[in-house]
This record gives structure tokens, sequence and C-alpha cells, in this order.
């Protein structure tokens, strides 16, 4: 049985195919980076269009990898929520005619929820029940993930999630976008000890994250309090103690949380899921709590943190129970709990 997914929740257009027992056969992704640079994040006007643009090549480059015609699709998996809702709607819209077109059963994802299932396909087996952190440019969220599709939500951010957070602080150190990977290059050769920011609600009994204060916190370590604006710092020792600095006040929050998570359900494992899961330093430092706490850790390998097609497998379980999406299928925006 072949699945046909389309995942264009933000800025990232991705078609994947996979079968029934999880074997991905194809999994493109068409980034915008090079369109949202300019503007320093993602606009989503400009995303809803370019969505349009490349869903069908697309979706003919997976067709081609995977060496199937659509007459070999036998069901078609939309992730629907939560997202940029001019983007779902492309992919939503895309998914409901090509379902009715080949008459074959319409699914839907959650991409929340799918970034976990992420870890599932890459583990080649069952992770669950485990501890879900899913954290990413959007999101940076706690969860029991009972089964694949059973998630109570522990706790997330009051305020900017995590990548997010990344962005921004690439920002004002003039490292380009997208923040995350140019924060952890820059980060490499700094010193995580030179500033002592502030980690929020580290000490709490609490399974929530703040990450504003943080970005505020660099802000002004560059330009003092009370400005909100100076001139970029060039690079040296200054710029990459700021970003190893910050980054390793983030670790420190989503390894502590992660641990706090644990305890509380008692749990044994922890599936990691989103593009900041990609930092190899955050990669490292959850390694070496779960030796800690002697816990499983399952974190999918870089190509299936950030946002793609492939994890929206997670729908094979809705499958087998024939758990089908109407066709007045609409695009949710933000996160409910349940999909």
């Amino acid at each position: 049985m072949n699945f046909l997914a389309i995942e264009t929740s933000c800025d990232e257009t991705a078609v994947a195919i996979f079968t029934d027992d999880l074997r991905i056969l194809a999994n493109v992704v068409a980034s915008q980076t090079d369109l949202h640079a300019r503007f320093g994040g993602v606009v989503p006007e400009v995303a809803a269009r370019a969505h349009l643009q490349q869903l069908l090549p697309t979706m003919d480059e997976a067709l081609r990898q995977a060496n199937l015609t659509l007459a070999e699709i036998g069901a078609v998996v939309v992730m629907n929520a939560p997202g940029l809702v001019g983007a779902l709607l492309v992919g939503v819209s895309a998914a409901k005619m090509l379902a009715l077109t080949l008459d074959v059963p319409l699914l839907n994802a959650n991409h929340i929820e799918a970034h976990i299932f992420a870890a599932r396909m890459a583990a080649g087996r069952d992770i669950f029940p485990c501890v879900g952190l899913v954290v990413s440019g959007g999101h940076t969220s706690l969860f029991h993930c009972k089964t694949p599709l059973d998630f109570d939500l522990l706790g997330g951010t009051i305020d900017d999630a995590a990548g997010e957070a990344f962005d921004k602080v690439a920002a004002i150190l003039g490292l380009g976008f997208p923040g995350g990977p140019a924060v952890e290059r820059e980060a490499a050769s700094g010193d995580p000890k030179a500033h002592a920011f502030a980690r929020s609600f580290i000490h709490e009994d609490r399974l929530e994250f703040s990450f504003s204060g943080l970005k505020t916190a660099v802000r002004y370590a560059l330009f003092g309090h009370g400005l909100t604006k100076g001139p970029l710092p060039e690079p040296g020792p200054k710029r990459a103690n700021l970003a190893a600095s910050f980054q390793q006040a983030v670790i420190d929050v989503l390894v502590a949380k992660c641990r706090q998570a644990l305890r509380r359900t008692n749990e044994k494992r922890l599936a990691v899921g989103g593009g900041v899961s990609a930092n190899r330093a955050l990669r490292a430092a959850l390694e070496a709590m779960a030796q800690r706490e002697r816990i499983e850790l399952f974190i999918p390998p870089p190509t299936l943190c950030t946002d793609n097609a492939a994890m929206a497998a997670v729908a094979v379980e809705k499958w087998r129970r024939q758990l089908f999406a109407p066709f007045d299928l609409d695009a949710v925006p933000t996160y409910h709990g349940k999909n």
C-alpha cells in the first residue's frame, strides 16, 4: 500500500511517498529559505504563493524517485494543522482534489505530533509510550505520548518558541536567516560560560518554557540596557561568546524540562523532533542526560527533524483504524490537542 503525503504548513513544500510498513520511498522538500531570507523571517503570503508554484513539481519528483505513478497511490495524506492558514490551505486543497480524482481515502495528520512520529520512523520500531519534545521555529512543547495517536500536552512555551528565539538572536547578531544553523555555527568557536544568561523556570516544577527574556538579555549584553538597536557586532570572540552563551541557556532549559517530564510521567523513553533538534550541541546534551537518567533517547536524523512529509506516516495508524478524513477537511492554524 503506497501513501502520498503533502506538507505545506510553513515555508517548506514537501511531498513524500511511503508504504504501510513505513518504508520511505521518496521524501522531497522544496525549500523557500532564499525567498524569505531578505525579510529575516517567513512571510505568510509569500510562503503560500511559493507552495502553489512548487507543489506539483515536488509531487512529480517524489513519484519519479519512488518509481511510481499516481495510479499506484492507495491513499493521500495531508498535514492540515497547525501552521500558517494560507500555506495549509494549499496542501489541503491539493490533497482533497487528488484523493477525489484517484478515488482513494483521504487522511490527515497533525504537524506537531508528526514530528514525534519521525523519531519512530528513524527508530524502525515502536517507541510508545514516551515523553515527546517538539522544538522548532513555531513550537516548543512537551507531550505524554501514550500511543502514536494519543498525546497529552504537558506544557509549552508561554512566549517565543526556541527556534523563533534562535532566529531573533541571529538577527540581533547579524548572522542571517535561518537563525538556528547560523547561531550553531557561530557558537562553535565561542565560550558558553562567557555570559550568565538566566534559565527561565529551570528550577520550577512547571513544564513550561520562556525564551523571550533570553533574547532580550542577548540584546542588552550587546547594546547595553535601555538600547534596542546599535551597530551589528563584527565577527570575533564577542559575537561567538554571545551565540554560545545563548545556545547553552536554551539547551539547559530544554534538557531540564525533558528530565522533569520523564520523572513526572515515569516514562523511560524520550522522543525529540522539530528543526531545533538537529542542533548538535542539543543532541549531545540530551544524550548525556539520557545516559544519566537511564532512559532511551530517540532523535531522527536531521533530514527528518526539519519540516518534511515523510513524518506524516503517522497517518498509517489512522488508516489501520479506518479513521479517514472527511472531504470538508479544513486547515486548522492552531494546535488544539486532537486532530
